[in-house]
């Protein structure tokens, strides 16, 4: 199976979790977009949806395939978010924010019951870090931030969009940084939020209900 192949295998999935009348988080990226598509075709065969888009380029598709959008602040809480990962480990522990919604996809995981995770089996790693941490951060306070994490050894780079600071959805900056010889992500985690101006990371360390990956054979499911 292609790596795309193995995304929508996950996907098609991981939407049989979605019940009539639920509040629906869809998630960003490659492998979401999928899911996404799959959740269009249960509204169009009559499922009662309603869901809280993790980007403005969610909301677009969605909004596309005929899906009901709500903005986070109109429900209590999600039922269940369905989105991608860029690494996942065997402690459910995540890096996104490949995709640069990482802000939004952590709010939504945090205010979700039951959180699924899809991904294709190159996702799969021993050690989370070979793909680059995404951190954003403010403009304001970006170029400061980036000498901090220099000196924390973290190689930051600032992500670029063409000759331009790469912008997120709430306008702030993405820096991607280095944590492969990182041990302790915890500690790093709330080392790196404590930093005035990093408003947040790519470190998805304890929101993971479910993980589906794709698979010749059929999707592995791992649960907690």
């Amino acid at each position: 199976m292609t790596a795309d192949q193995e995304k929508k295998q996950a996907a098609l999935e991981a939407v049989k979790h979605i019940k009539d009348n639920m509040v629906v988080g869809l998630g960003t990226g490659s492998t979401a977009k999928h899911m996404i598509e799959a959740v269009g075709k249960l509204v169009a065969d009559g499922m009662n949806l309603t869901c809280v888009p993790s980007s403005d380029a969610t909301e677009k598709l969605a909004k596309q395939l005929g899906i009901k959008i709500v903005a986070l602040d109109e429900i209590e809480k999600i039922d269940i978010t369905i989105d991608g990962a860029d690494e996942f480990d065997g402690d459910f522990q995540l890096i996104k924010g490949g995709g640069g919604a990482l802000l939004r996809e952590k709010i939504l995981a945090w205010n979700t019951k039951y959180n699924i995770i899809i991904a294709d089996s190159s996702k799969d790693v021993k050690k989370l870090g070979a793909f680059k941490l995404p951190v954003e951060v403010i403009p304001f306070a970006t170029k400061q931030i980036v000498s901090f994490l220099k000196d924390e050894g973290l190689q930051p780079v600032q992500r670029m969009k063409g000759n331009d600071p790469y912008r997120t959805d709430e306008n702030n900056n993405i820096i991607d940084i280095d944590i492969f010889k990182v041990d302790d992500l915890k500690a790093l985690e709330i080392k790196l939020l404590k930093v005035p101006g990093i408003v947040e990371t790519g470190l998805f360390l304890d929101t993971t209900s479910l993980i589906i990956v794709g698979k010749e054979g059929g999707p592995e499911i791992k649960e907690r």
